[in-house]
């Protein structure tokens, strides 16, 4: 049972879905909890929709989407039925951490069920705004209150004919409100981002006193001292006088009091300065003079925090980090591109080690003439542009560089960053293909990596963004089933066994633990891929020998062991073998549905598939919820067939005797 799929895993997807609501249902129904098809339907999709796409991961803010944002826009139901959705909602998280599904990153089922009951007022109130609604969603509302039932087949083309024809009332204030979201906000869909491998930060310890000693922390600390609470002149153009610019800039350090400028717009590091002290709000101008802010001060105590908030501010910075080539424009590609631009490149850099700069400075010039027009026919104007590009990429890495965001070097690149220019579907154009292949040659280039607070400035802004971003010891303390779970679907192998082990150091945390949630999974799929975790990260692969005669993982074992050619299928009593094959034909049901299980078992089985199955479920397998699904979904519908053995074998209409036509001659 997987709790993730790519967007183009559709079928997959739809499989998953269906399993997870037909379980879900059953088990409310058992246990008398409030329980809708289509509201479990709709809170499936809508974190399939996401930007991380986690079925089984629910924060804060995916709750109150789902009820506020997704319900309203995109569920077309009853009143009634809609008011049921907070109940509902509540019914599959308690599903998903009983049977251990919900990804622990997420919010416990705890602090889940207060937000949705801390969102009740706000979701009746969504419920009775119509401008909410999507365009699709309006249109079935409308057909809804004309007494228009959707469920009959054509009921809704006829009710287009009757509106086309201008016979069905609707209000058109609210559909000109609706069509004004959709232009200024477009919809509630999210672009799938794409994943982000596992990362390690030092202790937090570390990472505080390396924002404290952040060069640019120091400096802009010690210009809100120098502004002091008296303030300083201002030019009438509301600069810094020169003198007093390049006495902060002796202070600051940045070598710029000996330039000889006109203005001190034109020290470029100065002019970063104050432009990212005025955004954080630690200085600001007023009747002539750059005055410091006084609440300032708790931030201006505490460097980490200060560092933080440069970094969230520092994409806005670009018109002030790029410098202007005002032989072609006024202002640079790359500060009009800044907020958009920043955080691609830090990205492209997360995870990763040291990466050459001339690879970014291609991609990145790609992007910019993605979102400009740019003259095509002028081959030296825009070798320009892009060395123009390249130059303000570089200052871009020396801000981060100050900041401590990165650390630039020299070196030779990895022969990584080349093994992708021969490929069929490279992007990058062939000029710049050739550019790279000599430059990546080079034994000494520009070299830049993320530090520890870039890492974790980029992790922390990831997750902003509703995006998933493991962080290696996350895990340490999470529910075993959680573990294994995000472990067998997130991590790859080399982490996940680093991940483990830091779960197995805790005391009260062992294998045996891990091994009954295995043995607990009500999902063979998910069963089997937790097991497999296990298996790889224990040395040796010994676990897996050692529970051949388990009597609930069993089959499961015997399978990978299978697989893996390290057991022949041979060695398998015939008893064995039966609960092998139950196991593999469970595992078709939860991946294909009934529908496909017994598609298969009928091409497999013949006439006798009925029986094959009959076989499978006195196998005494252990998984009793898979096997109550078999005997109901697949072995019924086989058991009906086989009781009458014609069915499928053409015969006349009855009274069709005696009516043949008389033969011509």
């Amino acid at each position: 049972m997987r709790t993730w799929f790519e967007p183009e895993e559709a079928e997959e997807f739809e499989a998953a879905k269906s399993l997870l609501i037909r379980r879900c249902v059953t088990w409310a129904q058992e246990h008398r909890h409030p329980v809708d098809d289509l509201l479990l339907s709709a809170a499936v999709d809508a974190r399939h929709e996401s930007r991380d796409g986690r079925l089984a991961y629910w924060d804060e803010a995916d709750i109150r989407f789902f009820l506020l944002r997704y319900v309203p826009y995109a569920v077309t139901a009853s009143r009634e039925e809609l008011e049921r959705a907070p109940e509902v909602l509540r019914t599959y998280l308690r599903y998903l951490d009983v049977t251990g599904l919900r990804d622990p990153r997420g919010a416990t089922l705890a602090q889940a069920e207060g937000v949705i009951e801390g969102a009740r007022v706000e979701y009746a109130a969504a419920l009775d705004d119509p401008t909410l609604r999507g365009l699709a969603t309006f249109w079935a509302h409308t057909a809804l209150e004309q007494g228009v039932d959707l469920t009959v087949p054509g009921a809704f083309e006829r009710f287009k004919r009757d509106l086309d024809a201008g016979r069905v009332p609707y209000d058109e204030q609210v559909l000109d409100q609706i069509m004004e979201n959709r232009f200024l906000h477009g919809g509630i869909g999210e672009e799938r981002a794409f994943p982000q491998p596992p990362v390690s930060l030092p202790p937090a310890a570390e990472l505080a006193e390396a924002a404290a000693g952040s060069r640019t922390v120091q400096r802009l600390i010690a210009l809100a001292d120098w502004v002091g609470k008296d303030g300083r002149a201002l030019t009438d153009a509301g600069n810094l006088r020169v003198a007093d610019a390049r006495e902060v800039s002796a202070l600051l350090g940045t070598d710029e009091e000996r330039l000889r400028v006109r203005s001190a717009t034109d020290l470029p590091q100065l002019n970063v300065l104050l432009a990212w002290a005025k955004k954080l709000r630690l200085v600001r101008i007023s009747k002539g003079r750059l005055l410091r802010v006084a609440k300032a001060a708790p931030l201006l105590r505490d460097p980490e925090a200060l560092w933080r908030r440069a970094f969230e501010v520092l994409p806005e910075l670009g018109r002030v980090v790029t410098v202007p080539v005002t032989t072609w424009r006024p202002e640079p590609i790359l500060a009009e591109l800044f907020e958009e631009i920043l955080p691609d490149v830090l990205n492209s850099m997360y995870g990763l080690d040291e990466m050459p700069v001339v690879r970014l400075e291609e991609t990145v010039w790609l992007a910019c003439q993605e979102y400009f027009v740019l003259d095509q026919g002028e081959e030296r104007l825009r070798d320009l542009w892009r060395r123009e590009v390249a130059l303000d990429l570089g200052r871009m890495f020396a801000v981060l560089a100050e900041l401590g965001v990165v650390e630039l070097s020299r070196g030779p690149a990895d022969p990584l960053f080349a093994s992708d220019l021969d490929h069929a579907d490279q992007p990058l154009p062939p000029d710049a293909v050739e550019r790279l292949r000599a430059a990546l040659a080079e034994p000494e280039l520009p070299l830049v990596r993320l530090t520890p607070l870039g890492v974790r400035g980029v992790r922390d802004r990831l997750l902003a963004e509703g995006r998933d971003a493991p962080l290696i010891g996350e895990l340490a303390t999470a529910p075993a089933a959680g573990l294994l779970g995000v472990l067998a679907q997130h991590y790859p192998p080399e982490d996940a066994v680093v991940e483990l082990q830091g779960w197995l150091a805790r005391p009260g945390q062992d294998v045996e633990g891990l091994l009954q949630v295995v043995r607990d999974c009500p999902f063979r799929t998910r069963a089997w891929a937790m097991l497999r975790v296990l298996a790889d990260a224990l040395p040796e692969r010994r676990l897996l020998h050692e529970l051949r005669h388990d009597p609930v993982l069993g089959p499961a074992v015997w399978s990978l062991l299978v697989d893996a050619g390290e057991m022949s299928p041979e060695a398998l009593s015939e008893r064995e073998n039966l609960l092998m094959g139950a196991e593999n034909f469970l595992s078709v049901l939860e991946l294909a549905g009934p529908e496909g299980l017994v598609e298969q078992i009928r091409s497999m089985g013949g006439g006798d598939a009925y029986e094959f199955v009959e076989a499978i479920l006195a196998s005494g397998h252990p998984d009793v919820v898979g096997l109550r699904e078999l005997r109901e979904l697949v072995a019924e519908p086989l058991r009906k067939t086989a009781r009458h053995p014609l069915r499928f074998v053409p015969t006349r209409p009855p009274g069709a005797r005696g009516r043949r036509k008389k033969r011509k001659h």
